[in-house]
């Protein structure tokens, strides 16, 4: 191709479902520990419009990135694609670090688990969490 020329790629179409889906995920667990847009925005040096972009799915989420979400989340890298729909992945999707992808009874995919952790995450005191922790393993164990 000739020095200055751009391929032409066709009409743009709309945000890549992959992209979009790795913005629902990292909305998820933002929800999830109860940050805002600005303050994880601020962990990372960015705006929330930026953080919001990348919620939707309008901007890609690069590598270095997304590692740096991971590691503010608490969650590994694969999370961002668990759950990712077959029709988004393709019929024969990558195993992306979990083995239950496929698995509709996986108690951590229930809407009740999320509300669990929600409600988790909203006891401002962190020493509370910490002994509201230990008894659900206590309870578990018995």
């Amino acid at each position: 191709m000739p020095k200055g020329k751009r391929r032409k790629t066709g009409p743009k179409v709309g945000p890549n479902p992959i992209d979009i889906h790795v913005g629902a995920r990292l909305k998820l667990r933002r929800h999830l520990m109860g940050i805002s847009q600005t303050q994880l925005g601020d962990a990372v040096g960015l705006t929330f419009q930026q953080v919001q972009k990348y919620e939707r799915g309008s901007n890609r989420v690069g590598c270095s990135r997304l590692f740096e979400f991971s590691k503010i989340l608490t969650v590994p890298i694969s999370y961002f694609f668990d759950d990712m729909p077959k029709e988004i992945s393709g019929k024969n999707p990558v195993n992306l670090g979990n083995a239950d992808n496929d698995n509709a009874n996986d108690p951590l995919k229930s809407p009740e688990t999320k509300e669990l952790v929600e409600a988790y995450y909203r006891i401002p005191n962190p020493k509370v969490r910490k002994k509201v922790f230990e008894l659900f393993k206590e309870i578990a164990r018995s």
